[in-house]
């Protein structure tokens, strides 16, 4: 096996994802555990995972996609929150123990990687990535390089507030974005219309636990509290991008995480309510919205290819 191959990790809050990934982009192998808990046992996993891999394959480098504030270099791991890393100069320590050169880069940034290089927004150097799962990430594209702002967490549109004292969000702010556009936002609006309205009819009554997969399935049958509970997402999601457009003028925003594979429930509208609310509407060009094309392996592939920078 070429010596160009490498792995690309997808670390998140409940499962760590390996992939060997060639210089075309491709899955080649892939493996999948529970993130461990410890610092040690973590450190220890990505280490064991490469050797077994490298028994296989001639790996050439590793990157590692991680849901959690970075440092401007990509250095050093300062917060995340599912995992036991703070202020962690993981790079390092991972390039001495696996003797391999080792790219640390945010799952955002990893996925709108995966995408730029062999997805959706190829050929599109100014660009923006909208991953809409529990809450937002988000990437923003500059002449084909990532943006990472003077500290390394630009861009954090999820948390632009967008209805003051609006819902409290965990970022300790109350009115985010991410609180009425996202999977989360989704099922607290279906619960609150459940709420407001008790004589609508819903499904969803039924349900233990509502999720945002749950609401987009049940729109997808006509269920009258999931329908509007998504007309809410996407009246939202149009106003994100309008601020997103009037401020970074885009020419490309590509939809990402789970909500991306219903687009067909969503998109029209949330595409008409940016057109209705941007600057100058009807007289400027709109940027082009689409949704991602890798899916949930786009960090992962991304983040490998990032790595190979490093050969």
């Amino acid at each position: 096996m070429s010596s160009t191959v490498t792995v690309g990790f997808d670390i998140g809050g409940t499962n760590m994802r390996a992939g060997v990934v060639t210089a075309e982009g491709e899955i080649i192998a892939s493996v999948s555990s529970l993130v461990p808990q410890t610092d040690a046992d973590l450190m220890q996993g990505i280490v064991g995972t490469v050797e077994k891999l490298s028994e296989e394959y001639s790996i050439g480098a590793v990157g590692l996609a991680v849901a959690g504030f970075l440092d401007p270099a990509c250095e050093v791991v300062r917060f995340a929150p599912h995992l036991p890393w703070r202020d962690r100069a993981v790079r390092a320590e991972l390039t001495e123990a696996l003797g391999l050169p080792v790219w640390l880069e945010h799952d955002a940034n990893s996925a709108a990687w995966g995408e730029y290089r062999f997805g959706a927004a190829q050929g599109s150097d100014n660009w923006v990535l909208f991953a809409i799962g529990t809450g937002i990430g988000a990437t923003l594209m500059h002449n084909g390089e990532i943006y990472r702002g003077a500290f390394g967490t630009a861009p954090e549109f999820g948390h632009l507030q967008v209805v003051p004292n609006g819902r409290p969000c965990p970022c300790g702010k109350h009115g985010c974005l991410e609180r009425y556009c996202s999977g989360t936002a989704l099922a607290e609006t279906a619960r609150e219309l459940m709420m407001q309205e008790p004589h609508l009819d819903s499904l969803l009554r039924h349900e233990i636990s509502i999720s945002g997969k749950s609401v987009m399935e049940s729109a997808r049958r006509g269920d009258p509290v999931a329908v509007r509970a998504v007309a809410d997402f996407s009246r939202w999601l149009g106003l994100g991008l309008s601020i997103v457009s009037d401020v970074l003028d885009p020419g490309l925003i590509v939809i990402g995480g789970g909500v991306s594979q219903d687009p067909d429930l969503y998109m029209d509208a949330a595409v008409a309510e940016m057109s209705r609310s941007i600057v100058g509407a009807g007289f400027r060009p709109l940027p082009h919205v689409t949704c991602a094309q890798l899916g949930g392996d786009a960090g992962m592939i991304g983040v490998a290819d990032l790595a190979r920078k490093l050969l």
